[in-house]
């Protein structure tokens, strides 16, 4: 006899199968009756657990970030004690497995979609992005970067890395993830070492 999944259980596989249902069939794809499909339950799960759709996805959104931040902190504890080694590791982690994923491009690109037309969507991604800042910002400072630089360098950091992350996962054959790991690495020896 098989185990009944637990509540628990059941709401992470509503809130993976999402995930890939955005990144398959964008945000106009995901409808209760698709993302019901895919997680292999009746709708009424969906609706018994989240209470619709727009909550489903908003929670995708949550599972989503927490797990690349989860990755981003599992490089930063691998590098060691070395300030500066932890912020690198904290950007290069984004040039890799399972950052740097077209898959994982696709399910951004779905939620952002959302959230440019949903004022609590947009929160939620603001409340994201700022907390990935904030975590840059902490480890900039670390490394001795004076106080009046760190939000600004933070700004910039972040704008590479985007950067450098869209083009990898879109057009991977343009350049390598080393060769992106390189860059940032260039960037942020110019921004912690700068005097200005």
């Amino acid at each position: 006899m098989s185990k009944r999944a637990t509540p628990d259980d059941r709401r992470r596989e509503l809130i993976e199968a999402t995930v890939r249902v955005l990144a398959e069939r964008g945000a106009a794809g995901a409808s209760v009756r698709t993302i019901a499909a895919a997680a292999a339950v009746s709708p009424g799960l969906v609706t018994h657990h989240f209470g619709g759709v727009d909550r489903l996805v908003a929670a995708s959104y949550d599972h989503v970030a927490a797990q690349v931040g989860a990755a981003l902190e599992v490089a930063v504890a691998s590098a060691g004690t070395s300030p500066r080694a932890r912020l690198g590791a904290y950007v290069a982690a984004n040039f890799g497995a399972p950052i740097a994923d077209p898959a994982l491009l696709a399910t951004w690109l779905a939620l952002w979609s959302l959230a440019r037309g949903d004022a609590a969507m947009l929160a939620r991604h603001e409340h994201h992005y700022a907390g990935f800042r904030a975590r840059l910002e902490q480890l900039l400072a670390d490394c001795g970067l004076p106080a009046a630089r760190v939000r600004l360098a933070a700004i910039g950091v972040t704008a590479l890395v985007d950067g450098l992350w869209l083009e990898l996962c879109l057009s991977p054959g343009s350049f390598t993830a080393d060769e992106a790991r390189a860059l940032a690495a260039a960037y942020l020896d110019r921004s912690v070492n700068s005097d200005s």
